[in-house]
């Protein structure tokens, strides 16, 4: 069996990326001829034009676009191998990273992931935004440099991810709740007036889903689109939140948290970023410290 000569991984990469033989061969510097020889022998080896005329320009075909992203990762995979090792001196970097996180990661993460930063690179700056969709288009492009939350089913399939902690959601109440004197049974839990945390402003969540095999349902008295709006109001009214159990640790202090009393499956929080910034020692090193400002909390 004849290998197929891997080097058109990297034409290719090129081709689609930029949708144009001219500039592919400006991109890799060679002649206009012998990128259009190269994509003629990528079209032999794959069976299918790739390209093809529209116009006075190339679009893909739906074979092109298919490989586009595996082929892109298969080549930053090959040149991070390839790159030679880099020793990073922490102190030394003097950079700004845009770390995106859900409500509520930066107050019960940040001080030990800053405090860490603070000590041994004192010149790299954190910018914690607001996650308040699951579109991974601003770490494609370069907006955002690291980014948390689970990964569903719908995440690119190009990003790499690293599981962080496991959680769980559980019930929180202000102490001295007319529900805070006993165990918070089904029954309970269901009588009470809740608070909907809901991003997109929807008017049911994943515990209304998981009551209604029980013939149970919540009476919402309002919605809120993070987790820190949802305790603030909590912790002054008889209203029962319901959030993740790691991610609002710090937020909860001197309210009195439970059990849910029905079953829900804990979910894997993860940090996500683009393929581009692996080989980026100083992004690496600070991967690093998020996970052991993650793994110190979930100790605690």
């Amino acid at each position: 069996m004849t290998m197929p000569d891997l080097n058109l991984l990297i034409t290719l990469d090129a081709l689609l990326a930029e949708g144009s033989v001219a500039r592919a061969a400006w991109r890799l510097r060679l002649s206009p001829s012998a990128m259009s020889r190269a994509l003629a022998r990528l079209r032999e080896t794959t069976g299918d034009p790739l390209l093809v005329r529209a116009g006075r320009g190339l679009v893909p075909t739906p074979r092109a676009l298919e490989l586009r992203d595996r082929v892109g990762v298969l080549v930053r995979d090959a040149q991070a191998v390839l790159r030679p090792a880099e020793h990073l001196d922490p102190a030394r970097i003097v950079r700004t990273f845009t770390l995106r996180a859900s409500d509520g990661f930066a107050e019960n993460f940040g001080p030990a992931l800053l405090a860490r930063i603070g000590a041994q690179a004192p010149g790299l700056r954190l910018r914690f935004v607001q996650k308040t969709d699951k579109d991974s288009g601003p770490l494609r492009e370069g907006a955002v440099d690291l980014e948390t939350g689970v990964v569903g089913e719908s995440a690119s399939p190009e990003l790499r991810t690293r599981a962080l902690f496991q959680d769980r959601f559980i019930g929180v109440m202000r102490a001295g709740h007319p529900l805070s004197g006993g165990n918070v049974t089904l029954a309970r839990y269901a009588a009470g007036r809740h608070i909907l945390v809901s991003r997109r402003g929807l008017e049911s969540g994943p515990m209304d889903e998981a009551l209604k095999p029980l013939g149970r349902e919540r009476d919402i008295a309002t919605i809120v689109g993070g987790f820190s709006a949802a305790l603030a109001l909590a912790r002054e009214s008889d209203l029962i939140a319901t959030v993740p159990e790691r991610h609002t640790g710090a937020m909860r202090e001197g309210m009195r948290s439970f059990a849910l009393p029905f079953p829900m499956a804990p979910f894997i929080v993860s940090m996500l970023w683009h393929p581009r910034m692996d080989g980026d020692a100083a992004h690496r090193w600070l991967r690093g410290c998020v996970l052991q400002a993650c793994g110190k909390q979930a100790s605690d």
